[in-house]
């Protein structure tokens, strides 16, 4: 199983701010992050979690030539607006692209901004067809298994996502939380890797703080503990100092073969 970091950050941009921190190195590649999503290769079968506005510049950049089936974490822009890009690999498959969502959110979500897509047969070249499902709580693929649970992010819920491949190697990605209820701390309990959501140090009321990130993956007892929607506050060297051994910002590009 390979996860490839297609983006790590957050819809404060970088080049905006960063005259507010002085302390951010912009010469430092890795504190230039696209939007948040990973893409996951279960050995051919190819997994790709939400779709930033950057998706088909991430997927250019880390050569993403197939995608099997999608699923969206949750409605907002920043992990919805490039769904749009999805129809290249629609193309490639022949048919509907799966796309699996949270009943309550993400599937209304989906329908609003990508009625022209919503058809279960492909219709014509060059245009995004989805056939859209609601995610189980167990998702069957080639070469692996998903495990799905609910997160909490301000008011709304997403979706916390296991991913275990044929050999039993398990990766977590809970991004855009919180917080990490009981269930979700037991589908990740010794996990390879944990992947969380990690935006700034200051308190923030929808999201972890990095301290929050690193002391949940300790008591989960994971292999590592890998930072996501990391803020434009969090210089990429100053702040990996300050982590545990077993715990690293993750940055754009970061490719984990497990």
């Amino acid at each position: 199983m390979k996860i490839y970091f297609m983006g790590t950050g957050t819809s404060q941009g970088v080049p905006l701010i960063a005259h507010e921190n002085p302390l951010l190195d912009l010469q430092d590649a890795r504190n230039w992050r696209t939007r948040s999503s990973i893409h996951v290769d279960f050995d051919g079968y190819h997994v790709q979690v939400d779709a930033s506005p950057e998706f088909r510049i991430q997927c250019l950049r880390e050569n993403i030539q197939r995608v099997d089936s999608f699923i969206l974490t949750h409605g907002h822009a920043d992990h919805i607006v490039g769904m749009d890009d999805l129809r290249r690999f629609c193309d490639i498959l022949g048919n509907a692209m799966p796309v699996y969502a949270t009943k309550a959110e993400g599937i209304p979500r989906i329908e609003a901004v990508f009625p022209y897509a919503l058809n279960k047969k492909k219709v014509q070249k060059g245009y995004p067809v989805f056939d859209v499902n609601l995610m189980p709580e167990v998702l069957e693929v080639p070469n692996g298994k998903i495990y799905s649970t609910p997160l909490p992010h301000g008011k709304i819920q997403v979706l916390g996502l296991i991913f275990v491949d044929h050999q039993g190697k398990r990766v977590a990605y809970y991004c855009d939380c919180h917080a990490v209820p009981p269930q979700a701390k037991e589908l990740a309990f010794k996990a390879d890797v944990l992947i969380i959501d990690g935006l700034r140090h200051e308190p923030h009321a929808t999201h972890l703080t990095v301290k929050e990130a690193v002391e949940i993956g300790q008591e989960l007892q994971v292999g590592h503990t890998y930072l996501t929607h990391i803020g434009a506050t969090i210089d990429h060297q100053r702040e990996s100092a300050l982590l545990p051994k077993n715990a690293s910002l993750s940055y754009d590009g970061l490719v984990l073969s497990l």
